[in-house]
């Protein structure tokens, strides 16, 4: 078996967090009269962590350094208080990640969502799981598509890029695997598309958290 340990990406991988990401972003944006997305919009718009959220949602005549240090402010906040609403788990994912365990293949986890709510999404939905190492954005710590984050896990494991799977639904999830040396795979239950995973350098794509299964084991 030539791959020894995963590497997740949290949301749309792991968890579906949009509904409390879009929510808490549309009730800052409502607070001061700025026009508010759909959800789907935000499918594009999550994953590269909140400041470039605030962003993308604000109107361009908006995007100034007083009002989005502003809305970040309030977004932290609102989004601490509510970012396990409506967030669930995929359906799948407990099944994998127990089996994954069962094969010894060390799991852990790199999100841009900051390291303190990456932490607690990650203890509540999944509480029971010995992951080896949970990475979130925090200082001295650059943002995917960077892969220092990724690559500081492999150094904490002891398992060689090579060896590692990185699993991601986006293009910074891809751009990050490869620019680590991992196996970028993507997942299509999430955000983006298989278009996106596959022209940012996806090697692999599945349709179901378990599809990694026989994806490890008939590699």
């Amino acid at each position: 078996m030539p791959y020894k340990a995963v590497i997740f990406d949290l949301d749309g991988t792991l968890a579906d967090t949009l509904d409390d990401i879009a929510s808490a972003m549309n009730r800052v944006l409502h607070t001061r009269g700025y026009p508010v997305h759909t959800h789907r919009d935000y499918k594009y718009m999550v994953g590269r962590g909140l400041e470039n959220l605030v962003t993308s949602a604000l109107p361009e005549t908006a995007r100034v350094s007083q009002v989005m240090d502003s809305c970040l402010a309030d977004l932290k906040e609102e989004y601490g208080r509510n970012c396990l609403v409506n967030t669930r788990l995929y359906n799948g994912i407990e099944i994998l990640l127990m089996s994954l365990h069962e094969m010894h293949v060390k799991t852990s986890v790199f999100s841009n969502k900051a390291v303190d709510l990456t932490q607690k999404i990650i203890n509540t939905l999944l509480p029971g799981h010995p992951f080896e190492i949970v990475v979130g954005a925090q200082q001295g710590l650059p943002k995917k598509p960077d892969p220092a984050g990724a690559l500081l896990i492999s150094e904490r494991t002891g398992i060689s890029p090579a060896e590692t799977i990185y699993l991601g639904d986006s293009d910074v999830d891809m751009i990050t695997a490869n620019a680590a040396g991992m196996i970028a795979v993507g997942a299509l239950w999430g955000f983006r598309t298989e278009v996106e995973l596959r022209s940012n350098g996806a090697r692999f794509v599945l349709k179901r958290p378990i599809d990694l299964i026989d994806f490890i084991l008939e590699t």
